[in-house]
């Protein structure tokens, strides 16, 4: 059995899904198909994208979900952080899509009364080769129209008098937090709302490309097994992402899947407690931004993540090994931190197409930047790979660029 917008489905008949929670399929020479859209995996950006296709009039969208509710896998296993946009180069999708993401997102909580709060980043500087980089931050920023500025570090120690900064402060005023939870939530009621179908406990095992769209062979926990046809196939499914995609794609095309691991730390006491998020200065090649503070919205800090490569997505135990040098790198920039309250939290995965930087400096670094992409040869095969941070803040912004990828 399945589970489909509260409605149990015996296989094979999702054809026979209530009237009332399906609009009319688009009209083809051909016969028509179980659904206008299948959108494979509901994560942030898979909900983004089926609520957001779920809009068009005359069409059908199903969201189709391996696990029993929406965002359990990097969605909600993360920092929670609205980016400001200012690692990613000047001609990245990640740039592009984060920058008009953020202003979508904040807009929509506002509007949705969803909790966020614009706390702020710092990023510090320890010496003056850091300081190099928040120089060059801060040029970029500027030539994106994102803001961003110095602190003196008297005033940076009036504010956050238990932070460390020996050589200087970067203020990101843009970046904020979100409830993550809430939103998803949010994106699930609204998508339904507008007729769409979510199934859960729903894998899908193979796809066959069709003259005119797409069978989906998928299973259920209990082995029960049902097919799904589609006009258009939308493969936002994360960690699983990439294995989907070879599966449909020639040999030539495959990509192999990088699977960074990042363990996150809780903190026990009320002291020290930052208001602001706080991240070392980001270094040259590597696949993260170093182990940084940030917090959740009733204020409790937290700390993370790091970077432990695994060949195993489903491998979400925190690694106990790597908290003492976590520890070593917190308290450099919060010295006041009583190492015995540190305690192991837990851990996310982030989908990656490399080992390469997490910030591009543009000098054969290794930067990846998202994949998305109407592939060629396979009409309505919209590809997603690689969607890690900033795939929560740009999640809205994607969404729109698959409906362009779609109708456009």
């Amino acid at each position: 059995m399945y589970t489909v917008s509260g409605t149990m489905v015996l296989r094979p008949l999702f054809r026979s899904l209530k009237a009332s929670n399906h609009r009319c399929f688009s009209t083809t020479p051909a016969p028509a198909a179980d659904y206008t859209h299948v959108v494979v995996g509901a994560g942030a950006v898979g909900l983004a994208i089926a609520r957001k296709l779920a809009e068009k009039d005359g069409t059908s969208t199903l969201l189709i979900e391996r696990h029993g509710s929406v965002g359990t896998e990097t969605s909600s296993r993360n920092s929670e952080v609205i980016h400001a946009g200012i690692y990613y180069g000047p001609t990245s999708l990640k740039t592009e899509l984060c920058l008009q993401g953020k202003r979508m997102l904040y807009d929509l909580c506002e509007k949705q009364r969803i909790p966020c709060l614009k706390c702020k980043k710092w990023i510090l500087a320890q010496d003056s080769q850091q300081h190099e980089q928040l120089d060059k931050i801060h040029k970029f920023a500027e030539s994106i129209g994102v803001p961003t500025h110095f602190l003196s570090l008297a005033e940076a120690q009036h504010r956050e008098p238990d932070v460390h900064a020996a050589n200087a402060v970067l203020e990101s005023p843009t970046t904020g937090i979100i409830d993550s939870h809430s939103y998803m939530a949010y994106l699930e009621s609204d998508f339904q709302s507008k007729g769409g179908d979510l199934a859960f406990h729903t894998k899908v095992d193979a796809v066959d490309t069709l003259n005119q769209g797409y069978q989906i062979h998928t299973t259920s926990p209990s082995g029960d097994t049902a097919n799904i046809t589609t006009e258009t196939l939308i493969n936002s499914a994360g960690l699983a992402a990439v294995p989907l995609s070879n599966s449909i794609l020639p040999p030539e095309r495959h990509m192999k899947p990088y699977y960074a691991k990042g363990s996150y730390y809780s903190y026990s006491r009320g002291h020290p407690r930052p208001k602001t998020l706080i991240y070392p200065a980001p270094t040259t090649g590597a696949a993260g931004l170093g182990t940084h503070l940030t917090m959740d919205m009733t204020g409790a800090i937290r700390f993370g993540p790091d970077v432990e490569w695994v060949d195993d997505p489903n491998d979400l135990s925190v690694n106990e090994e790597r908290l003492s040098a976590a520890l070593d790198e917190i308290q450099s920039y919060l010295p006041s931190i009583d190492r015995e309250k540190v305690m192991l939290d837990y851990a996310g995965i982030r989908p990656k197409l490399g080992k390469g930087s997490a910030v591009a400096s543009g000098k054969g670094d290794g930067f990846s930047d998202f994949y998305i992409k109407k592939e060629d040869g396979f009409e309505g095969f919209i590809n997603l790979l690689g969607i890690e941070s900033p795939g929560l803040t740009s999640s809205l912004a994607i969404a729109d660029k698959v409906d362009d990828l779609l109708y456009r």
